[in-house]
């Protein structure tokens, strides 16, 4: 076989138009092939949430309302087990609020004396308690699916919160042509549009201590802005350390700004001139 050095000129000129061809045809049947192809997932739109602004803190009651929803809903089902009642302390709950809500929880403990282990009251340095005892448990009595831990799950999926508050809100039925099997729902926010999570959220399915209207999209947005703060409890102290650090800023520029203006400008145009040395001439 003659290689591709051996070959004439006009021989080079129709391989490689046969190449650029083939790959131009390639190129076009693949784009239309994803043309013709219905993307049955949504992407979640951008919601304006009260936090998003440069040096906007949390809406801390929204995070306590949120806080229970997760209670008496989500903690059914999912855990948040690096989350401790000592962290809702100035969040979202007084000490005292704080403490009542960790010993209304049975805390594992142990071992005693014995050997064995024991039941006690939660104190604020208890974690959440996960529902199950072990992830297969957990998959058991989801039909195989393991409900994933709440704690950094506003950071671990893409679109954040705007694809949480998305996803509680968006069940519908399925389109015509798309079966879902037993266990499962419909959610265009989901990947692949099948979710093995029911609806949890409806109207008035619980009531605020507060007095909130107890929406389904009010309790979407609560428990979101919590599992924001869940995942990042920094947030409010780090958006004040930006305003500490403006202010301060801001009085050493103007400090510096008159220091140059008025003291280094004079040392900077100063003119430094150098005469000659004259030396006595000495006798010989």
């Amino acid at each position: 076989m003659a290689t591709l050095r051996n070959l004439s000129r006009g021989k080079k000129i129709l391989w490689a138009t046969v190449g650029i061809a083939s790959g131009a045809t390639g190129g076009l049947l693949f784009a239309l092939n994803e043309s013709v192809k219905a993307d049955l997932e949504l992407h979640p739109p951008s919601y304006p949430w009260n936090h998003n602004g440069i040096l906007q803190s949390f809406d801390h009651a929204s995070i306590r309302r949120g806080y229970q929803v997760y209670k008496q809903v989500c903690a059914a089902c999912h855990s948040m087990k690096y989350i401790a009642y000592r962290h809702l302390v100035g969040v979202s709950h007084t000490e005292a609020e704080a403490k009542a809500e960790a010993e209304d929880q049975l805390i594992t403990d142990g071992p005693d004396d014995l050997g064995n282990m024991f039941q006690r009251p939660g104190k604020l340095s208890d974690y959440f308690p996960s529902p199950y005892p072990n992830d297969n448990a957990a998959r058991a009595a989801n039909n195989g699916a393991l409900p994933p831990d709440l704690t950094t799950i506003a950071l671990g999926r893409h679109g954040g919160i705007d694809y949480i508050f998305s996803l509680l809100t968006g069940y519908c039925d399925a389109p015509e042509g798309v079966k879902m099997a037993d266990g499962q729902y419909y959610n265009p926010y989901f990947p692949g549009g099948a979710i093995s999570m029911a609806q949890a959220l409806y109207n008035e399915i619980l009531e605020y201590d507060d007095g909130t209207p107890a929406t389904s999209s009010q309790l979407a947005k609560d428990v979101c802005t919590f599992l924001k703060w869940a995942a990042e409890p920094e947030h409010d102290t780090r958006k004040r350390m930006l305003l500490k650090v403006l202010f301060i800023s801001s009085f050493l520029l103007s400090i510096t700004y008159w220091w140059k203006r008025h003291k280094f400008t004079v040392v900077k145009n100063r003119k430094l001139a150098f005469k000659p040395v004259h030396f006595p001439k000495t006798k010989k």
